[in-house]
């Protein structure tokens, strides 16, 4: 893995929303709807390296792979750099993968909503909620809940929430 400087890696500004179990067919109404399937894995740091996730992403026939390291700012901001890799660089990297942990799989459904994208996530390990999570251009931003979605609670603060959280707990919240 090249050396990157997350200093100067893009602000990756997110809000993040506990949701109940979405009607798809609500989803791919929604204007610029599309929808693909993740795997979503997370690497141990040591010495040589600052770990960070990995992800295999499948949109309709294509597969693209994707190594992405965040450091956190706050709970709403992050520096984000993101490569794409090879299905080689991949699957080295997997070996990384933190002991004890799971790979998230999960369906994320894109849409638009009053001027903002959003990523709706729906989890292989949940059966009643999935996740709702919009980027914006500042932390104060105003999130309209689209009609296609009943929110439960925002949980943008609610570290148990994190992907990477989610994988070292299989899934489940107390």
């Amino acid at each position: 893995m090249e050396h990157f400087d997350i200093d100067i890696a893009p602000l990756e500004i997110e809000r993040k929303f506990l949701i109940a179990y979405p009607d798809t067919e609500k989803l791919k109404a929604m204007p610029d709807y599309r929808c693909v399937q993740i795997e979503q894995s997370y690497l141990q740091a040591s010495d040589d390296f600052v770990g960070g996730r990995v992800r295999r992403i499948v949109d309709g026939d294509a597969i693209r792979y994707v190594y992405t390291y965040k450091m956190k700012l706050s709970d709403v901001t992050r520096r984000e750099y993101e490569r794409e890799i090879t299905e080689e660089e991949y699957h080295d990297l997997l070996r990384r993968r933190i002991p004890g942990t799971i790979t998230i799989e999960k369906n994320r459904h894109s849409f638009s909503y009053g001027g903002l994208t959003y990523e709706l996530d729906v989890y292989s390990f949940w059966e009643d909620r999935a996740t709702l999570e919009a980027e914006v251009e500042s932390e104060d931003t105003h999130i309209p809940i689209p009609p296609c979605v009943t929110l439960i609670k925002e949980v943008t603060h609610d570290r148990r929430y994190n992907n990477s959280q989610l994988s070292h707990n299989k899934g489940i919240i107390e």
